[in-house]
């Protein structure tokens, strides 16, 4: 016979434990959206060299919180998958080599880390291609079982993103003239394309587990405004605009690190909790994950400072 055991009762350290990481959380995400410069009034701009230093360091912090996002999740991920094609060792590795192109901007030489970047890029778009085919290789080819349970489609963006937005760093740490407003476009533009990519595949998730806590429509409704908000500001800058998208970036960000602490309450309420971690971060709500919306949206924070710096 089949025996169940009862339901353990919550712990009340358990829910103020929740609370005081998810105000620890919002802090932090307080503490990285912040701005480094006083903030320009109207009609007014900040130099290009004042604007530039602060882009370059958001993008650089955006593509490391990327990086480190990808490289932990994909190891996890394929190593649920037991590695079964040597391919799948080139997310994480590309993934550590763009944190480490990041990280150590000052020590490694320029080609080298423009290399790792580019590596990172051009591995994160091939992953697509793996994951579409490891969909279409399956009995009922794109299908809801499939899309839910095969390869993430969406998932190797986040390598190409982290690859991306180091190179943008890069481009900005560079001493040459400035088109500040044209480099701020650019870099919103691959932040709106990002923010709605990782929407994407968060909605499918999400609506794989049946949006069962209403907290799960916060990543699916909340970025998607911050990218209309910066695109809106990329168009067209004014005082208004640049100051509400950097508004809905902040809450972006901080809304990924919160979703750090509701995943690892999702750990937690698996069988055998935290005890059974061995197995609870292969099948919980992954962990890694939330914090790469925090990485795009300080990419997006870096275009809105060389977009205030072309006002």
């Amino acid at each position: 016979m089949t025996s169940f055991a009862p339901p353990r009762e919550r712990s009340p350290l358990a829910g103020a434990a929740t609370a005081l990481a998810l105000a620890g959380l919002v802090g932090a995400g307080l503490w990285a959206a912040r701005r480094p410069q006083p903030r320009p009034q109207p009609g007014s701009a900040l130099p290009v060299e004042t604007a530039r230093q602060p882009a370059a360091r958001r993008a650089r912090q955006g593509g490391m919180l990327l990086a480190a996002s990808a490289a932990i999740d994909g190891a996890t991920e394929h190593y649920r998958g037991g590695f079964h094609r040597w391919e799948m060792y080139l997310g994480p590795a590309a993934s550590i080599g763009a944190l480490a192109a990041s990280a150590m901007q000052a020590a490694m030489p320029r080609p080298l880390r423009e290399g790792l970047l580019l590596t990172a890029a051009g591995v994160g778009l091939a992953g697509h291609a793996f994951h579409a085919r490891n969909i279409l290789d399956r009995p009922g080819g794109v299908c809801w079982s499939n899309l839910f349970y095969a390869a993430p489609i969406g998932a190797p963006g986040s390598v190409a993103l982290a690859g991306l937005a180091g190179l943008a760093a890069t481009m900005l740490e560079r001493r040459e003239p400035e088109m500040p407003h044209r480099r701020g476009r650019w870099i919103a533009i691959g932040t709106v394309a990002g923010l709605l990519g990782t929407t994407a595949e968060v909605a499918l998730l999400h609506f794989r587990g049946a949006y069962h806590n209403p907290a799960m429509y916060i990543p699916v409704t909340l970025p998607p405004i911050a990218a209309l908000t910066l695109g809106a500001a990329a168009a067209r800058p004014s005082p208004t605009r640049l100051r509400l998208a950097h508004r809905m970036l902040g809450a972006t960000a901080m809304m990924g690190l919160v979703g750090t602490a509701f995943h690892a309450w999702g750990v937690h309420r698996n069988m055998g909790g935290w005890r059974n971690w061995q197995q609870n971060l292969l099948v919980a709500p992954p962990l890694p994950a939330p914090p790469g919306f925090t990485g795009v949206a300080l990419v997006g924070l870096a275009a809105i400072d060389l977009l205030e710096a072309s006002e």
